[in-house]
């Protein structure tokens, strides 16, 4: 069950509790745990964003204007901004959701994109668990900083529109203009890197919406911001690891790096070897 507003509800004590796991401007990323089970009075709530929840756990019945669905593991859960809907337990207790709610501009202007239409809503109520929509759904719930979520939200967000839509996205072409304003980003991420950038102040930078400056960016560049921001970083320590005696972990922080193992495990998987091989390989050649 997701996050919204509750309009008639029988027993308060089994509101699904929720939790913020990341948020933004425009949208934000909620964990939901609902306890309710068959004895519970279904209840109207209304969705006061655009939403795709995630059902990681549980079964439980979903009714909106667009049908009725049993939502399951790894189905998501679709609502469009100001509609009703009702949630029941028919035959089972609790579930847990992971909720990305959409403000309506940041979702019109993704969709005016992906389906071609600015005023594009979901046709149904539930997309069923598939192989297309996995990768971006755990990129999205795996993503460990805030610019990394953000990035993966848009994803799966155009993910699920373009496999609704059947539109074929037109393709960016950046202008002269837009170069000029993506080297002016790539410079400030240089000038900026040891400390957390997201979209929002890189889209000020550039001085473009964030949806387009994310599309032109990966235009560009060939990949998106905070990929280029953790390739910067990563290459950074590793070129202070191969000279001086520094602690591993205080070159890790001092890069932007906010996690060590995270970082640890980035490292091997782009350089091949853990950190403090990396090091002494490089020592004995030098030596």
């Amino acid at each position: 069950m997701t996050e919204q507003t509750p309009i008639a509800l029988a027993d308060w004590s089994k509101q699904p509790l929720a939790r913020s796991l990341a948020a933004g401007r425009d949208w934000r990323l909620n964990e939901y745990v609902c306890r309710a089970g068959p004895e519970d009075r279904p209840f109207e709530e209304r969705h006061e964003t655009v939403s795709i929840a995630a059902v990681l756990e549980g079964t439980f019945r979903y009714a909106a204007d667009t049908g009725r669905a049993l939502l399951h593991p790894g189905a998501l859960m679709l609502g469009n901004v100001g509609t009703c809907y009702e949630c029941g337990h028919d035959h089972s207790t609790g579930d847990r959701c992971a909720a990305l709610h959409l403000e309506a501009e940041l979702f019109a202007e993704i969709a005016a994109t992906t389906a071609g239409s600015a005023r594009f809503r979901f046709p149904v109520a539930m997309l069923p668990a598939s192989r297309d929509l996995a990768a971006p759904l755990v990129a999205l719930l795996a993503s460990r900083e805030q610019g990394q979520t953000e990035e993966a939200a848009i994803r799966l967000a155009e993910d699920v529109v373009a496999s609704l839509a059947g539109h074929v996205p037109r393709a960016v072409v950046p202008n002269a203009r837009d170069h000029r304003r993506i080297d002016r980003v790539l410079r400030y991420i240089e000038a900026n890197a040891e400390r957390p950038l997201d979209l929002d102040e890189l889209a000020g930078v550039a001085i473009m919406s964030k949806y387009h400056f994310l599309r032109c960016f990966r235009r560009i560049v060939g990949v998106a911001p905070y990929e280029f921001l953790l390739g910067l970083r990563l290459r950074r320590a590793a070129l202070r690891l191969t000279g001086g005696d520094e602690a591993v972990s205080a070159i890790v922080y001092d890069c932007g790096f906010g996690d060590l193992s995270s970082f640890n495990a980035r490292f091997r998987s782009q350089l091949g070897e853990a950190p403090g091989r990396f090091r002494a390989r490089y020592r004995r050649s030098a030596g």
